[in-house]
């Protein structure tokens, strides 16, 4: 099963520094993060994974009907939590998700939210059939 781990950082999330604390303290957590990753590259778990910017940086586009949306600019100060990243993995199920989870190395206050991704199978067998094109086009857009 596909999982999507959301990470959750606080709201150091938010500046426009270095997703990485300044001094030693910053540089293990990051020698420790880029560790995680590898053990999880390692035992063929996980698919892909990145980091995200300020929300500032951003924008949301929020769906008013009748084809119309509205554009709003970051940052978002109404959100209480900011998404920082993710990771996507491949694990037999969520409790082998979860323990992947509880090896992050994120400090305390932070957080992990693990949830199952839909697969193209989940929708119906045509519906599938159309989205393994499209991935098959992505790859091949990918060696050109």
């Amino acid at each position: 099963m596909r999982f999507m781990m959301l990470m959750y950082p606080g709201p150091q999330a938010e500046t426009e520094q270095s997703p990485v604390p300044e001094g030693p303290e910053g540089q293990k957590l990051l020698h420790d993060m880029m560790a995680f990753n590898q053990r999880m590259v390692d035992a063929g778990v996980m698919l892909g994974g990145e980091g995200l910017k300020p929300t500032r940086q951003g924008a949301r586009v929020k769906y008013a009907g009748g084809g119309k949306t509205i554009v709003v600019d970051g940052p978002f100060t109404e959100t209480k939590e900011v998404l920082g990243g993710y990771w996507i993995i491949d694990v037999p199920s969520l409790a082998d998700a979860v323990a992947w989870a509880r090896q992050a190395p994120c400090p305390a206050g932070e957080f992990v939210e693990i949830r199952p991704v839909w697969m193209p199978e989940d929708f119906g067998a045509e519906a599938a059939a159309i989205e393994h094109a499209q991935m098959a086009q992505m790859e091949a857009q990918k060696r050109d």
